[in-house]
């Protein structure tokens, strides 16, 4: 190459000798990067960790510090109706992203539901090793967690809060202002869920209602006679519709071009068939 270009003058052999020479290694520390770097670089990275910690910390306990008989009346619902005790609720809450959105419900003409989901989710461990095609081992885990319920798939129990009217919600009136109530979607079943909710829990609690407010005639008045029967109609459209869908035929996809690439000539295709 340098007798090639020998007419361009010298400046191509003296840089086809300094690549040489880095080659041969006595220029060798000019191309690796020193070592020093690659540490500086891992210390950095330590204390962005050893921050993000921090603030994580800080922010668990300035909601710890929100905590007041508003919290209490929720957290002590959804230990009843989960296998949790009151401080693991607490603790799971004031550790969540989302714990605004409980803010947001308290607030008046706030948000008319919040929604727990409490289902197993893959956990990626910390000491992970990757498998060969690259993923990691990733072990489903139950965990609580507050959600709007339109971005998680829901597979395990919903625990939710309604709001009954548009007042500042208070830790006087919390018990008489937020309804409690949970379902089971175990395995996604949401229709079943449902259905069993409404059936074995929300119609018997509605035919056993005394006090329907301004309706003196209760059970009697044909308005709540017509929503009653409305309900177990409802209620009996979930049930045929789970049976549909238990009782009906997946086909299952077939990759018909492994079996026809090869057809050439009508005999080819009489053997296939």
């Amino acid at each position: 190459t340098e007798s090639k270009y020998h007419r361009h003058g010298e400046n191509l052999k003296t840089r086809s000798t300094e690549l040489g020479s880095a080659i041969t290694g006595s220029s060798l520390t000019t191309v690796l990067p020193a070592s020093s770097t690659v540490k500086k670089s891992t210390v950095l990275s330590s204390e962005s960790r050893k921050e993000l910690a921090k603030q994580a910390k800080a922010a668990k306990e300035e909601r710890r510090a929100q905590i007041d008989g508003r919290h209490r009346y929720l957290i002590a619902r959804l230990a009843d109706g989960i296998d949790l005790n009151e401080q693991q609720v607490e603790d799971i809450i004031i550790s969540d992203e989302k714990f605004q959105l409980i803010e947001q419900f308290f607030a008046p003409s706030g948000l008319k539901k919040l929604l727990f989901f409490y289902q197993d989710v893959l956990q990626q461990k910390s000491n992970a090793s990757l498998r060969p095609d690259g993923s990691t081992n990733n072990l489903p885990q139950k965990k609580l967690f507050i959600t709007m319920g339109s971005t998680e798939d829901f597979t395990g129990t919903c625990a939710f809060f309604l709001r009954t009217s548009d007042e500042v919600i208070t830790a006087s009136n919390v018990s008489q202002e937020v309804n409690f109530g949970m379902f089971d979607c175990t395995n996604g079943n949401i229709i079943q869920g449902l259905e069993f909710f409404l059936s074995q829990i929300m119609i018997p609690a509605l035919k056993s209602q005394q006090n329907w407010g301004a309706v003196k005639e209760g059970l009697k008045n044909s308005q709540i006679q017509e929503f009653l029967y409305a309900v177990d109609k409802f209620v009996s459209t979930l049930s045929s519709s789970r049976q549909n869908i238990e009782d009906k035929i997946q086909l299952i996809k077939v990759d018909i071009d492994v079996h026809i690439r090869n057809l050439k000539n009508p005999s080819d295709y009489i053997t296939a068939g």
